[in-house]
């Protein structure tokens, strides 16, 4: 019998990920358990937008069903349309991730550690981890997943898909911040929530990639050299407009931030 084909998928920052047929192999770890668990769940209760678990190979890899389209980390390709379809997937995930009840032996391995506890959100919902084919888009790698405040998730992809960063047309900017909360349907005390949390959520990932460089840890270290001045500016930006951020969201602005 002629052994299977394994494709490697190219694009992933911290595991060796191949597909095989229409299957995806990656390979397992403490929290792959917690991972299954949290993907039957999503598909027992309906959401589309993941991939499922299908148990393990010979290898010991877990196995998912394979989700066919691309996944451009260029933020740019999506226009605002498609941003606020994103804010509708990510708030129907919210809502499917609030009926989970994980279960008791379950491990998870965020790289960055939340500062609360929460539902088990996915942690990583950016341009690199949304599969977008020609009728549906589906959230992959979901190794990170962990209990975390829904605003936590919901920051980053805002940091990540708008993309909050230095030198952006500020009209383009609020445009496509606009789109992504409204898609959402985040109300007011929602919008100061994430308002305070963009934050910290930014730097932490400067954070991440400053402590990869300083103690060698792979794949922060390699992340840092081609991406640390590019988040270091993002943390940088987000501090000084909180201003104007807060004006496109429709809220008051933090005592004492920085006006634009």
């Amino acid at each position: 019998m002629a052994r299977p084909i394994e494709q490697l998928l190219t694009g992933g920052n911290v595991t060796r990920v191949v597909r095989i047929g229409d299957t995806v192999r990656r390979p397992a770890g403490p929290w792959s358990a917690g991972v299954d668990a949290l993907l039957g769940h999503l598909e027992a209760v309906g959401f589309a937008h993941a991939p499922r678990a299908l148990g393990y190979d010979r290898k010991g890899r877990q196995v998912l069903s394979y989700v066919p389209g691309e996944a451009p980390a260029d933020p740019s390709d999506l226009d605002v349309a498609a941003l606020g379809d994103i804010g509708r997937l990510i708030a129907e995930l919210h809502g499917a991730l609030a009926t989970f009840r994980a279960p008791a032996s379950a491990r998870w391995s965020p790289a960055i550690v939340p500062p609360s506890d929460g539902p088990v959100c996915h942690n990583d919902v950016a341009p690199w981890n949304l599969v977008r084919g020609d009728v549906t888009m589906a959230l992959i790698d979901w190794d990170g997943a962990a209990p975390a405040p829904t605003r936590w998730d919901l920051a980053y992809a805002v940091q990540s898909f708008v993309p909050l960063a230095p030198k952006m047309d500020g009209d383009v900017l609020s445009a496509r911040l606009v789109a992504l909360v409204e898609g959402y349907g985040l109300d007011g005390p929602g919008r100061v929530a994430l308002l305070d949390t963009l934050g910290p959520r930014t730097f932490a990932m400067v954070e991440l990639l400053r402590r990869g460089a300083r103690d060698g840890v792979e794949p922060w270290q390699r992340l840092h050299r081609q991406d640390g001045p590019y988040w270091e500016a993002c943390a940088a930006m987000v501090r000084s407009e909180q201003a104007r951020l807060a004006t496109i969201l429709g809220v008051e602005a933090p005592p004492g931030a920085p006006k634009s």
